[in-house]
This record gives C-alpha cells, sequence and structure tokens, in this order.
C-alpha cells in the first residue's frame, strides 16, 4: 500500500449524556472513510475521546495527504477535548520539527510573511461538521448572530492551526439545523458530492 494515498480522519466528538450521544458524527466518520476507502486510500483514525498517542498523531498527520476532521460544534467551536489534542499535537510537532520549522519569518529577510514556516505542503485538510445551526444563519448580511459570515469564517481559528503548517484548507462541509429538522441521509448524499468536487 506504499503507493496508495493515506487519510487521516479524526473525530472531535465528545459525549453530552442525554444532548449529544454522537450518533451522527460517527455515521459521518464511517461514511468518510467508505468513500475514501472506494477512492484507493489507506485510512486511519483518530477518536480523541477514546485516547490518543501524541507523538504518533504527529506521526499520523506526517503519514496523511488528506486529514479531516469529523466534529459536532459546540458553542461555535469544535469540543474543548479538540483543542487539547490540537494543542499537544501541533506543539509536539513544533518541537520534533516534523509539521513545521518555525512560524516563517526571519531577521535576515523581512519580506517573509508569518505563517509561512509549515512542512505538510502538499497535504490536504477539511473540516466536517454538525450544527444545530441552519444553513441561512450564514452568507447572509441580515442575519443576527453571524451578520454575513461563512462557516469558513467562524472556524477560521480552527482551519488557521493547518494553514499555518503548510497544509491546504479545502471547503468546509456542515450538516446544518440537525438537533430540529435533521436530514442525515440527504447530508450523506451532500457529503459524496462535496468529497468528489473538493477532494478526489
Amino acid at each position: 500500500m506504499s503507493g496508495s494515498k493515506k487519510v487521516l480522519i479524526i473525530n472531535a466528538h465528545q459525549v453530552f449524556e442525554g444532548i449529544s450521544s454522537g450518533r451522527l458524527n460517527q455515521s459521518m466518520v464511517d461514511l468518510l472513510a467508505s468513500e475514501f476507502g472506494q477512492q484507493g486510500y489507506e485510512v486511519k483514525h483518530t477518536y480523541i475521546e477514546k485516547g490518543y498517542d501524541v507523538t504518533e498523531e504527529v506521526d499520523k498527520h506526517v503519514w496523511a495527504d488528506v486529514i479531516v476532521l469529523q466534529t459536532p460544534v459546540y458553542w461555535f467551536g469544535s469540543p474543548w477535548i479538540y483543542k487539547k489534542y490540537v494543542d499537544e499535537v501541533f506543539t509536539a510537532g513544533m518541537f520534533q520539527q516534523k509539521l513545521l520549522a518555525d512560524d516563517g519569518r526571519t531577521r535576515e529577510d523581512p519580506s517573509k510573511q508569518y505563517g509561512t514556516g509549515g512542512k505538510m505542503q502538499g497535504k490536504k485538510y477539511m473540516l466536517s461538521l454538525t450544527w444545530n445551526a441552519p444553513q441561512a444563519a450564514f452568507g447572509d448580511a441580515r442575519q443576527y448572530l453571524f451578520e454575513g459570515k461563512t462557516v469558513d469564517d467562524v472556524f477560521v481559528s480552527n482551519t488557521a492551526n493547518y494553514k499555518f503548517c503548510g497544509a491546504t484548507v479545502l471547503p468546509s462541509f456542515s450538516c446544518y439545523n440537525v438537533v430540529k429538522e435533521a436530514s442525515v441521509e440527504a447530508d450523506m448524499a451532500r457529503l459524496r458530492e462535496h468529497l468528489v468536487k473538493f477532494v478526489f
């Protein structure tokens, strides 16, 4: 399998009993694994809540051609366990000089920009999200909360980690309104289309 493409699928779901059991996010993880597998990708998984080894996670990022984060949106971001994961894995990746060398700037060349010291060039990163928010809440300046911001605007603090390390950030995918009006089969069909359009 050394010549095959490789994908790391990270499940950032965190269980809250009586509110969020994780079935939808696991279903999307299963679909992602199936679709990538059908395209000939070798697939590795991380389920953050079940535990992980930091050095192994750094090595998975080095190994992967594509990294997909499947996560619910809790209070307009990923669960706190994902932030802990990022702090641990990316900091280790920096100290090990595997994910980035530095922040890109040098005293010798002031034209070099902040955020250009990554080593993940050629890798792709994609978010797959499950929201209670409806799709209409995004990209419309008349909407009260996000005031015209897109999902990708709202999640820039997440994707910036990968761009900082040199990866290409792909357009995100979202399942909307999953609490009040879930449409799982339609969402799965849209995810398949999204992968064909932006990843494969």
